[in-house]
């Protein structure tokens, strides 16, 4: 019997993190360029992160053009060819007996493999390809832009009210895992990496569903989510630093990575604490957002800012309110009408 072809054809890779490695690769009938992230889920917090993954992607069940779009996941245990069992996402996004096999074949892995079984097992995920790289690197490689902010936080919005009215709540939202892809009308913003990511199960208003886990990065984390009870407003709060951090161009080196990276902080001598953390310990602490930056950083937009880090979740905006908030703003546009 002749081998059955390959379907795609990794290139390089051009992302790795803790947990995964994503690669450039070609559908090998049509040309067509597509990312392939790789988790190898030998271990129960790999299998976690690839279920939660794909749990949060399958779950949405119409597009956003600011969401990652996931176009298949291959399930691959052993090393042959025949081993690897495909879901097509959109041929089968309504048949839970097909989306299941992934999910049934992983929590199988959990447990050890009885002796001379082979463990080996990976999860592929096959994603639209984003030619403008991550949002982070993408900020920094060229000069201020007051309508590309506007555009970036207009669609970073749409895309968290898109994944809170689904029930999908990010837990993880930081420039390095916003992706850009360069459109016609314009960048492009993915939201991406889900492997935090948590479904609210049910009809659950998702505001007021309650979170345990303390998890995300520290510069972007609101503050109860160090104390572990939180909600989907902890979004709301990565959000802000975001924006703050973007119009600023406020930065800090990474100590593992010695890399330049957006984020927001606060100095106390020679360390950098997170915003979210020094509310936590100093509740009295009053947030300024300078105006460096006049011509993106409006007050308007300071104030909508302190809106997204009020200490008190039940005083900060929501994903919804967020997306009034941005649509009524001015950006100096009315004033610049009044004195033509």
């Amino acid at each position: 019997m002749a081998a059955q072809p390959c379907k795609y054809r990794l290139g390089r890779e051009i992302g790795r993190g803790s947990y995964g490695v994503v690669y450039e690769a070609e559908v090998s009938e049509s040309g067509q360029r597509v990312a392939v992230k790789r988790i190898q889920c030998s271990e129960p917090e790999t299998v976690e992160l690839a279920l939660q993954e794909f749990w949060a992607l399958r779950s949405v069940q119409s597009q956003h053009r600011n969401v990652i779009r996931l176009e298949e996941c291959l399930l691959q245990c052993g090393a042959g060819v025949g081993d690897i069992q495909a879901i097509n996402h959109r041929q089968h996004r309504k048949s839970d007996n097909h989306l299941l096999l992934v999910e049934t074949c992983l929590k199988g892995r959990r447990a050890k493999p009885p002796a001379g079984e082979n463990s080996s097992c990976s999860l592929w995920f096959i994603m639209e390809y984003c030619d403008g790289g991550n949002l982070n690197d993408f900020l920094l490689s060229r000069p201020p832009d007051p309508r590309l902010h506007r555009s970036c936080m207009q669609q970073l919005a749409a895309a968290v009210a898109f994944l809170h009215r689904n029930q999908i709540v990010h837990r993880d939202l930081k420039p390095d895992n916003v992706l850009v892809a360069h459109g016609a009308a314009g960048p492009e913003l993915k939201v991406a990496d889900f492997g935090l990511s948590k479904v609210c199960q049910g009809n659950v208003n998702v505001n007021q569903h309650r979170f345990s886990s303390a998890c995300g990065s520290d510069f972007y984390m609101a503050p109860e989510v160090f104390e572990g009870r939180y909600t989907a407003k902890a979004d709301i709060f990565s959000l802000g630093i975001l924006f703050w951090a973007m119009i600023e161009m406020i930065t800090f080196r990474d100590a593992e990575t010695d890399k330049e990276l957006l984020g927001v902080y606060i100095s106390q001598g020679k360390n950098l604490i997170s915003v979210g953390e020094a509310l936590l310990e100093n509740p009295n602490l009053e947030l300024q957002v300078p105006l460096r930056n006049k011509k993106s950083m409006t007050s308007e937009i300071s104030s909508l800012i302190l809106d997204m880090l009020a200490l008190n979740s039940k005083e900060r905006l929501d994903a919804f309110q967020l997306e009034i908030r941005l649509e009524q703003l001015s950006y100096g546009e009315k004033r610049q009408r009044s004195g033509a």
